[in-house]
């Protein structure tokens, strides 16, 4: 097997200086990353008498071969390769899949060292939920390799706040090679079943030495889909909107709800529903919509307001719409008495989930009551002389009948005294 010197003497300086700058981001201690599976190892000097991939522990540039995948912000230097990185999102992450074929160059003439059906094959998450992460794998295998396929992996991690979609950017998958396949687009199966590589073409034949090494490259975009609603509201005839208005009864009012796709990813099928509430009556044939499609305002069906919603459309990144409709407040008579404040919520339904605002109308009504007549409290009356009780009634009652007595007595005596006489 010749020296990676000398291959590189020979290669093209770009993919060399490209080599180079990798080797300097990515000869790591070997006990730090998470490959498999377990398999027997060779060395430069010492190579595989059979089709094995990416075993050498030892590549001067690669250094241990199980060590093979590696990721760095798009809008970063190749210096930069790592295995984990922190996603935010919108940006574009690039995945580095190196192969090497370990059997030695001896074996070649006779066709045993050459890989068949060699590729490179790699699983992306769909998610990496939020203070979470996930893991992507690259493989590299052929159908006479022993093992048939080996893989490493390289870790996502996620603190922005929400999940995050990792999407493959087609077409983005790269060959980087000492031979004639060099800069070729890869088939966007690598992201499925897996894209063949090769060395003269990319047909999965796949000679073995250093010579005949080098690594695939792709994109993977971070997508975060997120939205705003805002619900506002004004009295007709004016020309400010706020979160709060006061109205009188009989008034109409203008309520502005707002949506706008403030993610990374397109929104389809946005449906928009608004809540009145009593004492609040919608006004037919007064919603109108403006967006990219309308920007002069269109009138669009009444069922904002009546449980069904409307379906407002698709919106890319960063595109809004506003959704305008016209309301009555209660004749006096249906209002209670004071203050009342109506809350009105609007509400914006999207795959990707559903939010809402509120807005009010404060209504004041004044309620003449004639108050109620106190109830009449009877006057008091004083006895012409209070009554006797207790023992001093008693004592009287028996100092009466002892005069009575007396006065008895005394006529009496004196009637026998007269008889005397």
């Amino acid at each position: 097997m010749n020296k990676l010197s000398t291959v590189l003497s020979k290669a093209p300086k770009r993919l060399s200086a490209a080599i180079a700058i990798l080797a300097a981001a990515i000869i790591v201690p070997a006990s730090l990353f998470a490959w498999g599976p377990s398999r027997q190892t060779f060395t430069t000097a010492a190579p595989a008498n059979y089709v094995t991939f990416n075993s050498i522990t030892d590549n001067p540039t690669q250094g241990d071969e199980r060590n093979f995948v590696q990721v760095r912000d798009a809008s970063a230097s190749n210096t930069t390769y790592t295995d984990s990185i922190s996603l935010a999102a919108g940006k574009e992450y690039v995945v580095f899949v190196y192969f090497h074929n370990n059997a030695s160059s001896s074996l070649n003439a006779d066709g045993s060292g050459i890989a068949h059906g060699a590729y490179v094959k790699a699983q992306i998450p769909a998610v990496v939920p939020n203070n979470g992460s996930a893991k992507a794998v690259g493989y590299v295998g052929a159908t006479n390799a022993n093992p048939t396929q080996v893989w490493d992996d390289v870790t996502f991690s996620n603190t922005t706040g929400g999940d995050i979609a990792l999407r493959y950017v087609p077409d983005s998958a790269t060959i980087h090679s000492f031979g004639p396949v060099d800069g070729q687009t890869m088939s966007n199966s690598i992201v499925t079943t897996g894209a063949p590589i090769g060395y003269d073409a990319l047909n999965g034949d796949l000679p073995g030495c250093n010579q005949y090494a080098g690594y695939v490259t792709f994109r993977v975009k971070a997508e975060q889909p997120n939205f705003t609603v805002q619900k506002q509201v004004r009295l007709a005839g004016t020309t400010n909107w706020s979160k709060s208005v006061a109205a009188k009864a009989g008034d109409t009012v203008e309520y502005l709800v707002g949506y706008q796709n403030t993610g990374t990813t397109e929104q389809d099928n946005v449906v928009m529903k608004d809540t009145l509430p009593a004492g609040i009556s919608y006004i037919n044939g007064s919603t109108i919509i403006k967006n990219v499609s309308n920007p002069n305002g269109k009138t669009i069906s009444d069922n904002l307001t009546n449980g069904t919603g409307i379906n407002i459309g698709n919106y890319t990144a960063g595109s809004n719409a506003y959704v305008k409709f016209s309301a009555k407040v209660a004749s006096d008579s249906n209002l209670p008495c004071g203050d009342s404040t109506l809350v009105n919520t609007a509400s914006v339904e999207t795959a990707n989930g559903s939010k809402q605002d509120t807005a009010n109308v404060v209504v004041s009504k004044v309620c003449q009551n004639t108050p109620p007549t106190p109830p009449t409290t009877p006057t008091p009356t004083t006895p012409t002389e209070l009554p006797h009780t207790g023992i001093g009634t008693d004592v009287s009652a028996f100092l009466g009948l002892g005069s009575l007595i007396a006065s008895i007595g005394y006529y009496v005596n004196s009637r026998r005294a007269a008889l005397n006489r």
